[in-house]
């Protein structure tokens, strides 16, 4: 200013303005994004809003309805000089002021602490609030909620039935922008089923004796539910008889009590006999009959080579087929299946599991 009290104008050069506008973006070398939580302080307050020192170029606003609701009145919840965090709810506008949030910082750190129990993979547990179309919703905490599409439930049908329940799940995808949390139930469900299949196939030993649940059959045998692994039970280890289909001896739900016979750890298979728990009857053969002794026996089977003949429950025995020619055309009558003959026993051979049958004593020691 002059000494007369006038103001002498100040010629800046273009280069000194960029140079300080240089400076100023230099201090200010921070881009404030929507959803960051950022510690800044109040500086002062009016009627709607509080100002926030965060270290923008300017200071930001917090709206009065952004407080946490704990009062109606900034002082109610806040103090000039003191130091918050924020939530960013807008990002800088035409005059590079931010917006800021109280109330929504714990919701962000709840959105934060899903992100990481995401990226961990973590449990975590929820209240079933609705169904909706396509799935359930359910309720979180800091108010957020959820949405589990039905394909991720253990089973479609009656949905209606978890409304109020709390259950497990994991998450599959966290947007807070978006606010879209996406749950699974079915995922918690099938890591668990894995975790217990690895400790049954971990406790499962060869000759243990154990009892299971008959859950299907088929044509080559039986799969018996053992608390979380399914086994094999072949047709030929049913019974010492001959089975035709499992159906004959078992049905679905059937409590069954089986040996292990083989464990497969890397395939996760278990093979299972019920046989090998009832006695043997090949041993009670070998010293109940004899070759050259007559037997009654029923056709259980015909081959070409001949007729397996059962002498005694589950031991079979072989009619050759020159046997049944022999007979069939001296006495006119068709050997079929569920005849009942009585044949002598030709050659005896139980430690090998190998009986042959014949009409006639005279063929008694012929090989055949």
């Amino acid at each position: 200013m002059s000494p007369f009290g006038h103001q002498i104008p100040i010629e800046v050069s273009e280069e000194a303005k960029a140079m300080f506008a240089a400076l100023l973006d230099e201090k200010y070398d921070y881009t404030f994004l929507r959803g960051e939580i950022v510690s800044g302080n109040i500086v002062s307050w009016d009627a709607n809003y509080a100002y926030v020192d965060i270290g923008a170029k300017t200071n930001a606003l917090l709206p009065i309805k952004e407080l946490n609701g704990k009062g109606t009145s900034f002082s109610d919840e806040v103090e000039v000089g003191g130091t918050y965090d924020f939530y960013i709810l807008r990002e800088e506008d035409d005059d590079s002021q931010l917006t800021l949030s109280l109330r929504r910082v714990q919701v962000a750190y709840a959105w934060k602490e899903l992100a990481k129990k995401l990226e961990d993979d973590e449990v975590l547990e929820a209240k079933v609030a609705a169904v909706v179309k396509g799935g359930l919703l359910v309720e979180m905490d800091h108010g957020l909620r959820g949405f589990v599409p039905s394909s991720h439930m253990r089973s479609r049908n009656n949905l209606e039935s978890l409304v109020g329940q709390t259950l497990p799940f994991k998450l599959l995808s966290v947007e807070p922008l978006r606010n879209n949390i996406i749950l699974s139930h079915r995922k918690v469900l099938a890591e668990q089923q894995q975790e217990e299949r690895k400790e049954l196939f971990e406790n499962l030993k060869v000759g243990a004796i154990i009892e299971g649940k008959v859950v299907r059959l088929t044509s080559f045998g039986a799969f018996i539910d053992l608390g979380g692994v399914d086994g094999l039970l072949p047709l030929s280890q049913m019974s010492w008889r001959w089975v035709e289909h499992p159906s004959d001896l078992l049905n679905i739900g059937e409590e069954v009590k089986v040996e292990v016979i083989g464990v497969d750890a890397e395939r996760q298979r278990v093979s299972l006999s019920a046989k090998s728990l009832m006695k043997d009857p090949w041993e009670e053969v070998a010293e109940s009959m004899k070759q050259g002794q007559q037997v009654e026996g029923k056709v259980m089977r015909l081959k070409q080579f001949g007729a397996f003949v059962e002498i005694h429950p589950g031991v079979e025995a072989l009619l050759p087929a020159r046997e049944l020619q022999t007979y069939e055309e001296s006495t006119g009558d068709k050997i079929d299946v569920g005849a009942e003959l009585k044949p002598f026993i030709v050659k005896f051979q139980p430690e090998e599991r190998r009986i042959s049958l014949g009409f006639s004593e005279a063929g008694v020691g012929d090989d055949y």
